[in-house]
């Protein structure tokens, strides 16, 4: 008897968030991509977020440049080389996603090597008032 006043009391009690459907809302996925490995997100202070599409043609690279807050990129479309402040390689292919962490200690340069146009969906967090990048002098290794 005491159970049944029980749930008969929670009955009565009202609920403290009730899920309701959404309505009037879309969204368009513009691009999905897997990380290699787990993605670490920082951000101090104010943030800008800023999402953009950047397209590298055949042949084109971004320069040498680093960015003041962290940046998630995906692949959209083709094959995107980046050149490392250490002069190594990362190749990242339709599909596939990385994060640029912050810092002039993190300087790098995106190339297509390939045939057609490199797209990618790019998620900046800078610092407030931060440009979306700085350009940087190449390393050592990369001055031919």
């Amino acid at each position: 008897m005491v159970l049944a006043a029980c749930v008969a009391a929670l009955g009565l009690v009202p609920s403290a968030a009730v899920a309701t459907p959404g309505s009037g809302v879309s969204g368009t996925v513009l691009a999905t991509g897997t990380s290699a490995g787990t993605l670490k997100v920082k951000a101090k202070g104010p943030t800008d977020v800023v999402v953009r599409t950047v397209t590298i043609a055949p042949g084109g690279t971004t320069g040498w440049h680093y960015h003041s807050g962290q940046v998630i990129a995906v692949v959209q479309k083709g094959t995107l080389s980046r050149t490392l402040d250490d002069c190594s390689v990362e190749t990242t292919t339709a599909g596939k996603s990385f994060v640029e962490p912050a810092g002039a200690g993190h300087r790098h340069v995106g190339r297509n090597l390939g045939s057609e146009p490199v797209v990618l969906y790019v998620t900046y967090m800078l610092p407030a008032g931060s440009p979306l990048s700085v350009d940087a002098d190449a390393p050592e290794c990369d001055r031919g």
